[in-house]
């Protein structure tokens, strides 16, 4: 067992090694992170690149199996042909060596830009690097050319997008306990409501459900930022919009939105019900949406072109006269992102999208429109399912059920 490590705080400290106790057990198998390190690897020769240096949540999430807690301090997680190694905060101490999928560095605050120090004794030798250009800003790009001087930064944010938007066995496997999870919150807000409940009550009890069978199902994991976003009556204008303490009544559209979270992946339920009972006009634009949905659906296939889906859905929408309340695309890739961070930008089914569906890309089927206040119909619909693609289609994975048939819920 690796010890303690005893430290006296020293201003001219500037790095540590906090390997405090063993590795914990990780998300996904040596054999997996290997495939990964070692793709990442391949793609440094191809570009004649010394090393990576990442920065993002979600590309140091992806390549360490460390997702780690800005607040104000830096990251990065760095390989070579021979290593692979996370700096961290001190204020961390030895959890992110304990999750690392290698090596870990601490640096300390005890002196300015020991961050960059750290950078510096890793990256010796180096004369190109690949860093992430969407994700490092103005200054922070400063700062690494001063702190390396003579060293040529290259882009390679694209790369690993497109690393991550193929994926494997195991991540498929997670990512169906997480539709799974996002379910059974589902389930839960659905027996929560009532009359004159207030949507945060009702997104606390999608929450709990969530965070007590992410612990059951996957006992080593850390525990964090699952979460639920419900939203009732003119709240349910847009797709992101904050819980809060507004009281929900018989008649109000509604919009249910479980997000599980389980070692940085994301998972999605999203769906539109009524407390009772909808109005003529509600179900109107209510069954079009699940229309576009249920097409959606049929046309998320390997081979289809992102930007085709959407074309063919925006004809839906028109022939009823929505097209112009839609809001944004029809659904994107999934594996390691969150609400503030990560993107797999290359697969939205957007018009201006051209990338090819393939085989063991998971994306979601998202349509939406947004009525204003004062016309018939009023509110946001949004139906959400995630579909894995194979060789020869593609499985939904989602559970919950939608439409007028099964999503008015009795007061």
């Amino acid at each position: 067992m690796n010890k303690p490590v005893s430290v006296m705080p020293n201003e001219l400290l500037r790095l540590q090694k906090m390997h405090n106790g063993d590795k914990v057990k990780p998300t996904f198998s040596a054999a997996e992170m290997e495939r990964r390190q070692n793709g990442l690897r391949r793609a440094l020769a191809e570009l004649k690149l010394d090393a990576a240096l990442l920065t993002s949540y979600h590309n140091i999430n992806y390549f360490s199996d460390f997702l780690y807690c800005y607040f104000g301090r830096k990251y990065a997680f760095i390989v070579t042909d021979k290593k692979a190694i996370s700096v961290s905060a001190g204020i961390d101490a030895g959890q992110p060596w304990r999750r690392t999928f290698g090596d870990n560095i601490t640096y300390t605050d005890w002196r300015k830009d020991n961050y960059f120090f750290a950078l510096q004794q890793e990256l010796k030798g180096a004369k190109r690097v690949g860093i992430e250009f969407d994700h490092v800003n103005l200054e922070f790009h400063q700062q690494l050319r001063d702190a390396l001087p003579g060293v040529e930064l290259v882009d390679i944010g694209q790369t690993t997008m497109w690393m991550r938007t193929i994926k494997s066995a195991e991540e498929i496997a997670l990512i169906k306990e997480g539709a799974r999870t996002a379910d059974l919150g589902g389930e839960a807000i659905r027996a929560a409501l009532k009359e004159n409940i207030a949507e945060h009550e009702v997104a606390l009890a999608g929450t709990q459900a969530m965070v007590r069978h992410i612990a059951k199902t996957f006992p080593h994991a850390e525990l964090m930022d699952t979460w639920v976003w419900f939203q009732s009556g003119i709240n349910t204008d847009g797709a992101h919009n904050p819980v809060t303490s507004r009281k929900v009544q018989k008649g109000d559209i509604l919009s249910l939105n479980c997000f599980p979270m389980i070692a940085g992946y994301y998972t999605a339920l999203e769906r539109t019900l009524f407390l009772d009972h909808a109005s003529d006009a509600h179900l109107k634009v209510w069954e079009v949406n699940c229309e576009v949905h249920r097409r959606g659906l049929e046309l998320l296939r390997p081979g289809a072109r992102c930007g085709d889906v959407a074309t063919e859905l925006n004809e839906i929408y028109r022939s009823h006269g929505l097209l112009g309340y839609r809001s944004f695309g029809y659904g994107h890739s999934f594996g390691v992102l969150c609400h503030y961070y990560g993107r797999e930008a290359g697969v939205e089914l957007r018009e201006d999208i051209n990338t090819i569906l393939q085989p063991g890309m998971v994306v979601s089927m998202e349509p939406m429109v947004s009525l204003p206040e004062g016309m018939p119909g009023a509110g946001g619909y949004r139906e959400h399912d995630i579909l894995v693609l194979t060789e020869d289609g593609a499985e939904n994975i989602t559970g919950f059920p939608f439409g007028p048939e099964h999503n008015i819920v009795p007061a």
